[in-house]
């Protein structure tokens, strides 16, 4: 009798270790395999964003991330293929400079999902666009930046004039003529997504110029403005704790939203080719204008009140930003 409960339990033993041997790989196959490719490096400002996103899904036990940086445009449909044959469900990444071949490459895995930055349109049946559609925080941090000049100018320095650049400098400059009409800018495009040198020299340009407020589309201007005394508004990310007397405003981009709609479209079997843009928008909560902060005693009472008056209409849906997407000029000599 002794020797049979012995048996019987050692039997549970062996069953409940089989049971649990299965349970973890059935666990650990409900995570989606997600990869991500990056021209630039991931702490690029824009690249950041997606990074930080997926991040978090995976800080959650949602997917498994691997991403690449750096690539190369000649490499990246290599890039695109070799995570598509790993068995990545979702690849996330940026097809600006290289929409042929990301598009052939979807065509050529139809069942994996591809979420792209990308001027163009969704192409089915697995292939959905999206692109950082902040124009209305911009706009807003644009009405902060006319109220704080004092010299009536203001430096933009951008990475390349593409719509997904333009739209955001041409709604900054809207937001500081609504508060300033006296404003007039100074514009100069470094044709890089990431040479903070460049950009920083570009800068210098417009300081010596007149210009005392500065559009940090890039990294690399926000450094010039620190070291000739002048103000700078962030673009995508906040860095006013990194120059904490320097920026003054930041209009942020939250690609969570995106990101999770995606995983969770991909986890029901339902990813489709759509637009994924309008998930980028303040109603959306995929932008907003960063807190002032360090700034909020110092920005005009007045202007505050005007920018929240106008960040309550957009929420509203009382206000709609204009999108402009032609190529922005200097309207200062």
């Amino acid at each position: 009798m002794l020797k049979r409960r012995v048996w019987l339990k050692a039997t549970a033993v062996t069953v409940a270790m089989a049971l649990c041997a299965f349970a973890v790989p059935s666990q650990a196959q409900n995570k989606l395999k997600v990869a991500a490719i990056y021209t630039v490096p991931v702490e690029q400002q824009w690249v950041s964003r997606i990074h930080k996103a997926l991040n978090a899904a995976k800080d959650r036990g949602e997917i498994e991330y691997v991403f690449s940086e750096k690539v190369a445009n000649a490499d990246y449909e290599r890039v695109m293929r070799e995570y598509a044959e790993k068995g990545n469900t979702l690849v996330v990444g940026e097809s600006f400079a290289v929409e042929a071949a990301a598009r052939k490459v979807a065509k050529d895995y139809p069942k994996v999902s591809f979420l792209m930055g990308s001027s163009g349109k969704p192409q089915a049946p697995n292939f959905s666009v999206f692109d950082n559609y902040i124009q209305e925080p911009a706009y807003l941090s644009g009405m902060v930046a006319g109220g704080m000049t004092k010299s009536n100018r203001i430096g933009m320095v951008g990475g390349y004039p593409i719509p997904e650049v333009n739209r955001l400098m041409h709604a900054f400059m809207a937001g500081a003529k609504a508060t300033n009409p006296k404003v007039e800018f100074y514009v100069t495009f470094i044709g890089s997504w990431f040479d903070p040198p460049k950009a920083k020299e570009a800068a210098y340009a417009m300081i010596e110029k007149g210009a005392d407020v500065l559009y940090a589309e890039r990294f690399g201007v926000s450094d010039a403005a620190k070291e000739k005394g002048k103000l700078a508004i962030g673009n995508v990310i906040n860095t006013q704790p990194q120059y904490p007397d320097t920026v003054v405003a930041s209009a942020l981009w939250n690609m969570e939203p995106t990101i999770d709609r995606a995983i969770k479209a991909v986890k029901e079997g339902k990813f489709k080719p759509e637009d994924y843009g309008p998930y980028s928008t303040m109603k959306h909560k995929g932008s907003e204008l960063a807190p002032l902060g360090t700034f909020e005693a110092k920005v005009p009472k007045d202007v505050v009140e005007k920018v929240r008056a106008k960040e309550k209409a957009i929420l509203d849906g009382k206000f709609a930003v204009k999108v402009n997407d032609a190529e922005p000029k200097s309207t200062a000599k």
